[in-house]
């Protein structure tokens, strides 16, 4: 997993910027180039799913370091309970 994220790591930002330079590209078009704007609006998509498979992998990043964190942290508990003296009562 460890060389996956060193993979992707950048590539949210590199798509951002490709989506900035076709937005730009777009903008710059005629209106008459039909053909123009059909394969810019591929890249679009193209661009805009590649995005949203990036959203959805760190959703399951931020779902597994939260299972993990709960994990943690009730870890703690039971480790400080193990340690405290006995109350009189």
């Amino acid at each position: 997993m460890a060389d996956l994220k060193k993979e992707r790591l950048g590539e949210g930002e590199a798509l951002l910027k490709k989506l900035r330079r076709l937005r730009l590209r777009a903008a710059a078009a005629g209106k008459d180039d039909r053909k123009q704007l059909l394969a810019l609006m591929d890249d679009i998509e193209t661009v805009r799913r590649k995005l949203l498979r990036e959203c959805a992998q760190l959703e399951e990043e931020f779902r597994v370091a939260e299972v993990r964190v709960t994990a943690l942290n009730t870890y703690a508990r039971v480790a400080q309970t193990g340690r405290r003296p006995p109350r009189d009562h």
